[in-house]
């Protein structure tokens, strides 16, 4: 008779079966698996099975950020589990058939305990126990292995659930994902997707995927349709890594005391230079991708909060002259007037402000190049309306004064004026606009109706029009009188005198530099180089000298068609210039500068138009750029 043998403890024999769970587990270049369920926190040596972590739940499956360790937990659960039935088929089963055996026939029973070696083969070693008493100890076993089993298998369940559920994400973590450091996270409808090994195999370039890193895509597909194919969908689908949480699906906006609170939802490509009031710019790789800016990517000019206007109820009213009736014009009425269609680029006064404030401060937003934008606008002429309401040329000075339906909370509305001559001229063009691009105006642009004022500043094209009438004077808005005034580089706030300057009406020659971006990185062989050209009352743009040494030496780019036109030249010209890089050349100080019809030109430098107020900045555009070896 074989003599008894003290059990050793059951842990070691534990550890060892979980340690090759852990290298069943592993493969290169991913976490243990094991460590999930045993925790990261040691445990007693004597203690009980379950104290260990075994049921923890891994990870769900999901890319990793780029840098980060890429690990798919689930995917090595599964593999644990795969070697936990293994190790139950070569222990637990034999284990209970032994145990069976000793309700009848008293014997030793074999546990095994495994150690590991690289290609995990369980190894045995017997442990004598006694036949006196062995039923009971036989069962006791048998229910160890039995409860470690429904651990394991239900550590499976959790792990195949893992797979089949997608991982929630809030807005604010993909938000968080916008940059290559910390990968580029996007949203479709509610899934998410980490796109970072993607952005460099994308057809339009990376640097237009990074524009919505970070955000969703449905602004960008809607501006190129294209993307809405299966094949797309497809590829998109390789990198999804989650879904949005059910409360950000639900997201909406609150209203609340907040003058702001119910301006519109804006693109998220649009480079904000102020929430309140919202204005913002596109950025230069999509400005010039069109003739026509589409218009969600249209830029923003606000100065106070956006009025929510109501279609049905809304009223255009138009002063008559002394003696004259009144016009109080619907929707409807204002469709009666014959439709007129005409392209007109608008162009903000502070267009490339930012440009003076690095040379001098300036007050005002920090505008770049994109503070101008093109649309195909359509209305009844302001010259038939004014006719109707019984306005005629007058032999003396006269203002059309325009007053919006936005407001501040004193009431105050934003207003404006044109000289009168301008809009009773029928080659002037001028619109009560209805339509932007084949579509009702957007809210941000004036919706229902605002002015259109061809080869004239911004700022004279009022929005969300309320208010029509003919004065002697300009009009007495603050934006008339104490704004959008130009003056000498010597006038500072101490010595500006408002009165003493005529406010802006047409614009000066302008032009400016899209493609490539500051401060970018181009290939060595033949640079493209793409940009706009405009200018103000009608004038025709006849050219655009491009140069790679910051002026020493020029070449003339080529002008995109011109548009069909009756009249003058409304609208900007696109151009671009292709060009081999000079050899050995480590850095390029690209410029331009555009003439138009008159012959006016743009000035080198910003030190002689620089002025406090920072508008009518158009000295040439540069952009500095580096040479890849």
């Amino acid at each position: 008779m074989e003599a008894k043998t003290a059990r050793p403890s059951s842990e070691p024999r534990w550890r060892a079966a979980c340690l090759g769970f852990q290298e069943a587990g592993t493969t290169a270049g991913r976490r243990p698996a094991a460590r999930q369920w045993l925790g990261d926190e040691p445990r007693g040596e004597s203690g009980p099975l379950l104290r260990h972590n075994v049921t923890a739940q891994a990870p769900p499956l999901r890319r990793q950020p780029l840098g980060a360790e890429r690990v798919k937990e689930p995917q090595c659960g599964r593999r644990a589990g795969s070697a936990v039935m293994l190790l139950l088929h070569r222990t637990v089963v034999p284990g209970l058939r032994q145990a069976y055996r000793l309700k009848s026939a008293p014997s030793r029973l074999c546990i095994r305990a495994c150690s590991t070696n690289d290609s995990f083969q369980p190894q045995c070693s017997s442990h004598a126990i006694s036949g006196d008493n062995s039923s009971t100890r036989g069962w006791r076993v048998m229910g160890t292995l039995l409860g470690l089993g429904a651990v394991l298998a239900y550590h499976d369940h959790r792990c195949r659930a893992a797979e089949e559920s997608p991982r929630l994400y809030t807005r604010e973590e993909v938000r968080s994902h916008s940059s290559p450091e910390t990968g580029i996270w996007v949203t479709l409808g509610s899934e998410v997707f980490d796109v970072t090994e993607f952005v460099d195999l994308h057809p339009g370039g990376p640097s237009k995927l990074m524009l919505a890193a970070g955000g969703p895509l449905e602004p960008f597909w809607a501006l190129y349709a294209v993307h809405n194919q299966s094949h797309v969908r497809e590829i998109l689908a390789q990198y999804k890594i989650g879904e949005l949480s059910p409360d950000d699906k639900a997201a909406s906006i609150l209203k609340t005391s907040d003058p702001y609170a119910d301006d519109p939802i804006r693109h998220p490509a649009l480079k904000v230079n102020s929430q309140r009031p919202f204005n913002a710019e596109p950025p230069p790789e999509l400005l010039t991708e069109n003739y026509i800016t589409p218009n969600p990517i249209f830029f923003t000019r606000n100065h106070l909060p956006v009025p929510n206007l109501d279609p049905d109820t809304y009223r255009l009213h138009v002063v008559g002259p002394p003696g004259g009736q009144s016009l109080c014009l619907s929707l409807d009425d204002l469709y009666q007037f014959p439709k007129h269609e005409i392209t007109v680029t608008l162009q903000c006064a502070g267009n490339r402000r930012s440009e003076m404030t690095r040379f001098k401060e300036v007050r005002g937003l920090e505008w770049s190049a994109g503070a101008i934008s093109t649309a195909r606008w359509a209305g009844a002429r302001l010259c038939d309306v004014l006719a109707q309401a019984g306005h005629q040329l007058s032999e003396t000075e006269a203002h059309v004064c325009f007053e919006g339906l936005d407001s501040d909370p004193t009431g105050t509305a934003y207003g404006a004026s044109i000289p009168l001559a301008r809009a009773m001229d029928p080659e002037a063009e001028v619109l009560l606009a209805y339509e932007m691009n084949g579509q009702p105006l957007p809210r941000d642009h004036g919706f229902p109706v605002r002015v259109v004022v061809p080869g004239v500043v911004g700022a004279r094209h009022v929005k969300w029009l309320g208010k029509v009438s003919v004065e002697p004077e300009e009009s007495y808005s603050h934006w008339q009188r104490r704004d959008y005034k130009g003056f000498s580089p010597c006038v500072d706030w101490d010595t500006v005198d408002f009165d003493s300057a005529p406010s802006i009406q047409e614009l000066p020659v302008q032009s400016a530099i899209t493609q490539p971006k500051d401060g970018e990185t181009i290939e060595s062989g033949e640079v493209t180089v793409k940009g706009y050209a405009w200018s103000g009352g009608g004038r025709a743009v006849v050219r655009v000298d491009v140069s790679l040494d910051g002026g020493l030496t020029w070449q003339v780019a080529e002008l995109d068609r011109e548009e069909q036109r009756a009249r003058k030249a409304w609208a900007w010209r696109l151009w671009q210039l292709q060009a081999p890089v000079p050899a050995g050349k480590k850095e390029l100080n690209i410029v331009c500068k555009a003439v138009d019809d008159s012959y006016n030109v743009q000035p080198d430098t910003v030190a002689p138009i620089w002025n406090l107020r920072g508008v009518l900045s158009n000295a040439w555009h540069r952009v500095h750029v580096h040479v890849a070896p």
